[in-house]
């Protein structure tokens, strides 16, 4: 049988390169929004966070995810990302 490639991704925060299952993706849509895509489909220019609350916070603290979406984050929209992963994480 023929072993099937395991996409990787790197982590904007640690820049570690793991299994994109086990990486969180944060979307940029056409439409400027920026959400959580716990599905890995959704459109639009996405970076990878790993699930564990200190890459968040160094991403945060460093903007590594505006520069790799290209925009600007509120400090709002920050707390709202946080959230959010740590229900899923739950």
């Amino acid at each position: 049988m023929k072993t099937r490639k395991i996409p990787m991704r790197k982590c904007v925060a640690c820049q570690e390169m793991k299994p994109k299952k086990e990486l969180i993706r944060i979307v940029r849509t056409p439409e400027k929004e920026i959400i959580v895509d716990f599905t890995g489909k959704k459109s639009g220019r996405g970076a990878y966070l790993c699930r564990q609350g200190e890459c968040f916070q160094i991403a945060r603290k460093k903007k590594q995810l505006e520069r790799s979406l290209e925009v600007k984050i509120d400090d709002d929209i920050y707390e709202q990302l946080q959230l959010e992963i740590n229900g899923r994480n739950e």
